[in-house]
């Protein structure tokens, strides 16, 4: 780029053009890496909720098994 050495202002202007899109620019990647990275942490801590999930279930559903057949030998019990 010519420098027009009686235009300093206009030089000025243009130099700050630049260093404010740089610095958009920059800031911009940094959102879009923090976009990606914030995806994947949400990704694995779903899948995380998912599996406690899966195993809160499956517990209940042994326990209340577990209680039927309590219920059911006390029944039996009683009867003979």
């Amino acid at each position: 780029m010519l420098l027009n050495p009686f235009c300093p202002l206009t030089t000025a202007r243009v130099l700050a053009l630049k260093a404010t899109v740089m610095l958009l620019l920059t800031l911009l990647l940094k959102a879009r890496i923090r976009i990606a990275a914030f995806s994947a942490l949400g990704v694995l801590l779903l899948l995380l909720q998912t599996l406690v999930f899966l195993a809160v279930s499956g517990g209940l559903v042994l326990a209340a098994g577990g209680a039927a057949l309590v219920a059911l030998q006390q029944r039996r019990s009683q009867a003979a």
